[in-house]
């Protein structure tokens, strides 16, 4: 493959909250799991479902479906824990994400991928990096860096103790 065609195709993984389909660059994901279960950390956001021990590390697990406003991910034999790098003042960190499932690693070329729609005030569409189409499918591709704010994220990384 040309370096030019490889500048203009990404590779995203693809994953469903209620239904819908989304994806997220491969370059931000760090591995996939199966559910396990997540503890509890009192008096933390809704959105901030617990934390896990990944190989003697404490990463925290965000809900994305509480996060947009979808109501709690509901674990199911499907549900998985995408877990991603994401900065956070100039920092990495690390932190898992609930998927209703993961779908499959797709190619995406440029052309594929539409900005965002601006659908008035009510909707942030500020973490939507674009809408990409695969054959008949709309996929939402988020900016996995600007779903959270920076004092939300530093919150759950505090509260957690996980670095």
């Amino acid at each position: 493959m040309s370096d030019e065609v490889r500048a203009s195709t990404s590779q995203y993984l693809t994953f469903t909250l209620a239904e819908e389909q989304y994806a997220v660059e491969v370059y931000d994901v760090k591995e996939v799991l199966e559910y396990t279960s997540v503890t509890r950390v009192p008096r933390t956001q809704d959105f901030m479902r617990g934390v896990i021990n990944l190989r003697g590390s404490v990463v925290p697990v965000i809900d994305l479906r509480l996060k947009f406003g979808m109501g709690e991910t509901e674990k199911t034999i499907d549900t998985s824990i995408i877990v991603m790098e994401v900065e956070i003042g100039g920092e990495k960190v690390t932190v898992g994400t609930l998927a209703d499932s993961v779908q499959e690693v797709i190619n995406l070329d440029n052309e594929q991928i539409e900005p965002a729609p601006q659908i008035g005030t009510r909707i942030n569409t500020e973490f939507i990096r674009g809408i990409g189409k695969q054959d008949e499918h709309f996929i939402i591709i988020l900016d996995i860096d600007r779903i959270f704010s920076e004092e939300e994220l530093t919150a759950v990384v505090e509260e957690v103790g996980a670095k």
